[in-house]
């Protein structure tokens, strides 16, 4: 049984290259421990946050399906950070845990050139280097061209909670045990990480009384360009806000020795993500807080299950009853589900080319959590990357590698791939030092050409791409050319909007900088027949006009070095006057440009310095 692309594990990772792959033409298999459990949401039941939801725009621009399969299932959504600038705002919804795997299901069976088969793979199928297929724990071989790794958090797998460590996946599943052993016997550096869930409650158990309801936006959202609506704004599901208290705290402290992580188990190697730690960690890390904020949060219309947002935990089941019945509103609420920590293998991801294929063995790439990352959507990104790059790299084309002034995708795989980890990697808005080019608002401007391109998206999304594109340029035209004149009823208008009254005539793009009147008020003197993401488009562009400027010769500049490439076959330790350090970081990452090079931590400027110096007198003669 022979494919040109195996993709092993069911996630998010593995969901969007097996998609991917196989809308490219290529015969795709799909390997996954229980068909039942793909595109499965363990933890958090969201889609987006901050950056995060850029990301999931970003999918969608490309041609990848989480956005369009988080439209089809949520239960409530915002636009997070609306207060602040449109560089940090990010969509976030609820998403149905029975609504989103079945959809995701339901396409990946409607895909032509994709198979699925249930199984676990034991070990690679390597000769001379370079992958040729997959031994499966049943006992089969099945052969292919390239084969993407999306295991997540399953490679030996051991849940944790109290002093008990079981060897199991999520929801009990059965785990890989055998695949970390053969990463490593390949040569693969093997790390341990760990992640957490907090319990699930019964709805009717809580008393809401004195919560605070948390609602979804009064507005119309879709993760997807496609902008197809599949809710009623007005029937979202509500979420809730409590807090812990001093008791919560107290308990806390007087069991942390029974938690997995503070004594409970004394051979733990993982390391858990620092953006999203346990209740334990928070109460030990940040002991001047008084209280932590915690958000209940639904996780299906079909059950009853609320989950406690901020509250994950590995201490014994006995101490969790009294942990949560110190929460406000949840004095008698019953436990559904424990929380636990997971405990899994990883590769360290300065191992991986920026195409996510490793360096050790040709054709094998890796998405996701493997990659040691946290986030179903820094996963699915990174699968899509897979996905596109193991099927270009059959077609003998050139990678697609996204730069960091292109995509949050680009920010996120170039911190793997040049700097390492320490923790489960979570992608923030301060990572991208070009966040202002990086809008959830231009996602489909910023990178749709290219998904069009590949052979991802449609024609009819790449004919809406080309008309948002005239439009914008058209109103951007008339705000130009447009003039206002100081008539009595136009000032009168100016000081209704608290603005300053003209003197002369003035353009409208001239008025719309002003940062009290929006491109809703220029209405009052002209109409604008565009739809709300036109106006949008044009009203950030010409606002913040001079910092995107800026932004964009910053990265211009930044792309002289990115353009400067470095051999492959460079021996840094032949190189006089570089630091130790730095000889030492640049053999292990193998940067393919003094752009990524300087990004490399223990690289400095100097060293940047003697290698463009060296490099111009031995390969540029």
């Amino acid at each position: 049984m022979d494919y040109e692309i195996i993709v092993v594990g069911g996630g998010h990772a593995g969901c969007e290259a097996s998609l991917a792959s196989a809308r490219k033409g290529h015969k795709t298999l799909l390997i996954t421990g229980n068909i039942q459990n793909i595109a499965d949401m363990p933890c958090n039941p969201s889609i987006g946050g901050s950056a995060k939801g850029i990301v999931v725009r970003e999918i969608d621009a490309l041609g990848g399906e989480m956005g369009r399969n988080a439209d089809k299932s949520l239960l409530q959504i915002k636009m997070l950070n609306n207060a602040k600038g449109p560089a940090v705002q990010a969509l976030r919804c609820q998403a149905d845990k029975i609504t989103y795997p079945k959809e995701m299901l339901k396409t990946l069976k409607n895909t032509k050139n994709l198979d699925i088969m249930e199984d676990l793979v034991k070990e690679l199928i390597v000769e001379n280097n370079k992958v040729k297929g997959v031994l499966l724990e049943s006992g089969s071989k099945i052969y292919a061209s390239c084969v993407i790794l999306t295991t997540g958090t399953y490679m030996k797998a051991d849940i944790l909670v109290g002093s008990k460590r079981t060897r199991q996946g999520p929801h009990g599943e059965k785990p890989s045990n055998y695949l970390s052993d053969n990463l490593a016997q390949l040569g693969f550096k093997i790390i341990r990480l760990k992640t957490g869930t907090p319990q699930r409650i019964e709805k009717a158990s809580i008393n809401y009384t004195n919560l605070k309801l948390e609602p979804g936006d009064d507005k119309y959202y879709t993760f997807s360009f496609d902008n197809k609506i599949y809710y009623d704004k007005d029937k979202q599901v509500p979420c809730y806000l409590t807090y812990t208290t001093p008791k919560t705290h107290e308990i806390i402290k007087e069991n942390l020795h029974k938690a997995s992580m503070y004594g409970g188990l004394d051979d733990i190697k993982g390391i858990g993500p620092r953006y999203c730690p346990s209740i334990e960690d928070k109460v030990v890390r940040f002991s001047d807080k008084e209280r932590h904020q915690l958000f209940l949060e639904p996780e299906s219309i079909y059950y009853d299950d609320i989950y406690v947002q901020g509250f994950s935990t590995s201490m014994p089941h006995d101490i969790q009853e009294q942990m949560v019945h110190s929460l406000p509103g949840l004095e008698t609420a019953k436990i559904l589900k424990y929380a636990y920590a997971i405990e899994y293998d990883a590769i360290y991801p300065t191992q991986l080319k920026q195409s996510l294929e490793t360096k050790k063995i040709e054709n094998l790439f890796t998405a996701g959590q493997i990659n040691g990352t946290s986030g179903y959507e820094e996963a699915a990104c990174q699968g899509l990357m897979a996905g596109i790059n193991a099927s270009l790299k059959l077609e003998g084309k050139e990678p697609l590698i996204l730069k960091r002034n292109e995509a949050y995708i680009g920010v996120l795989i170039d911190d793997l791939v040049t700097k390492g980890i320490r923790d489960p990697y979570r992608l923030l808005t301060s990572r991208a030092e070009y966040r202002l080019l990086l809008r959830s608002d231009n996602a489909d401007l910023r990178l749709s050409e290219i998904g069009y391109k590949l052979g991802l998206l449609s024609e009819e999304r790449y004919e809406k791409l080309n008309k948002k594109k005239m439009q914008i340029k058209n109103l951007y035209d008339y705000l130009k050319t447009t003039k206002i004149t100081p008539k009595k009823e136009t000032n009168d208008i100016l000081e209704k909007i608290h603005t300053s009254p003209i003197k002369d005539g003035i353009k409208l793009y001239d008025l719309l900088k002003r940062p009290e009147v929006s491109i809703d008020k220029i209405k009052l003197f002209t109409p604008l027949d565009y739809d709300d993401e036109i106006l949008e488009q044009v009203d950030i562009n010409i606002k913040y006009e001079g910092y995107i400027k800026k932004a964009e010769e910053e990265a211009m500049k930044m792309l002289t070095y990115e353009n400067k490439p470095i051999p492959e076959d460079i021996d840094y330790y032949k190189i006089h006057n570089l630091a130790s350090e730095a000889k030492q970081k640049l053999t292990e990452v193998k940067p393919t440009s003094l752009g990524q090079a300087l990004r490399i931590s223990g690289v400095n400027p100097a060293d940047i310095s003697i290698l463009s110096i060296y490099l111009k007198k031995e390969y540029h003669k």
